[in-house]
């Protein structure tokens, strides 16, 4: 960061009322005269405009930064609580240190920064417009990511929230490990692995599993469970960090124990077909990008973390 001049600070956060999903908070510092039109609460812009404005606020503004807090640690410390970690982490993430910020609605506990909260300060100042929308786009970014797992719940159109949809996915299959389990909707829907099993949803919860494992890991899911693959034992089709294509056989940890029985569980020939056949692939430049067939086993256990293995090309392609 650098040192501290006339800098001011506005922010603001996204997703303090969704069932799912991280509370995200932008911070923003503009110039005195910043010429970027059009700035206004990202609830009142349409995704389009949301999406256009992004990148004019990313190279307009002195600095920006955004904070994160996760389902998990909104279930530890409540919501209220989060919301003001994901605004003091945002400032954290700024390039500079801003003399003061000013926070839509209520000002933050600490005042390391000094702040002011300003009621409805996304329609009265220009700062904590812009960074309603970058923390908008951004967290519905990652829910676009996640529907990529849980098609089911509709994550890419509702971003959480407690839509007919959403709900009646709820019902249907249980929450799911980025649902806020301490709100009480989701509360009542918490899968067991008695239910798992009673409900034939064993695997595919093993599957939905793997793929928020590999998206914690920096891949990017491409499609999860896809009926042109998954018949032939293939859940996942994904991109690793380093750019690399790879699929992913899911295995029930029961079913398999170390590395070479897991590729003796593989059907090798079958998964190598529905590679070589998959029109997955025909939306990438292959050339020297050979895809990799990976293997993540999947254990459940009662009451505690689900134990995740994952082991890296176990078929050449």
């Amino acid at each position: 960061m650098s040192s501290k001049e006339n800098y001011v600070a506005g922010v603001d956060e996204v997703g303090r009322g969704p069932l799912a999903g991280p509370v995200v908070a932008g911070a923003v510092v503009l110039p005195e005269k910043h010429e970027i039109e059009g700035l206004m609460d990202s609830k009142k812009l349409t995704k389009k405009k949301r999406e256009m404005l992004y990148p004019i606020i990313l190279a307009k503004a002195l600095g920006t930064g955004i904070g994160i807090v996760s389902v998990q640690k909104i279930d530890e410390i409540n919501i209220r609580e989060a919301t003001f970690l994901a605004m003091e982490r945002a400032l954290g993430n700024l390039p500079m240190v801003p003399q003061s910020a000013l926070i839509d609605g209520e000002s933050l506990k600490s005042q390391i920064i000094p702040n002011k909260g300003i009621i409805k300060g996304d329609d009265k100042i220009d700062s904590i417009k812009a960074a309603s929308i970058i923390a908008k786009v951004t967290r519905d970014r990652i829910m676009f990511q996640y529907g990529k797992i849980f098609p089911e719940y509709g994550f890419e159109q509702n971003s959480g929230y407690g839509t007919k949809v959403h709900m009646e996915a709820l019902h249907k299959y249980k929450s799911t490990p980025i649902h806020r389990r301490t709100f009480s909707p989701v509360k009542k829907e918490m899968p067991t692995i008695k239910w798992l099993q009673e409900n034939n949803r064993v695997q595919w919860m093993c599957e939905k599993l793997a793929a928020l494992y590999l998206m914690e890991n920096n891949y990017e899911i491409k499609k999860i469970n896809h009926k042109n693959f998954s018949e032939g034992g293939l859940s996942i089709f994904a991109i690793d960090p380093d750019n690399q294509i790879i699929f992913v056989d899911v295995i029930q940890k029961s079913a398999a124990g170390d590395k070479e029985e897991v590729i003796h569980i593989t059907k090798e020939d079958a998964l190598l077909t529905k590679i070589s056949s998959s029109e997955l692939l025909d939306d990438y430049e292959i050339g020297n990008n050979v895809p990799r067939v990976d293997a993540l086993t999947v254990e459940l256990i009662k009451n505690k973390s689900p134990r995740i293995e994952h082991f890296k090309g176990i078929i050449n392609c």
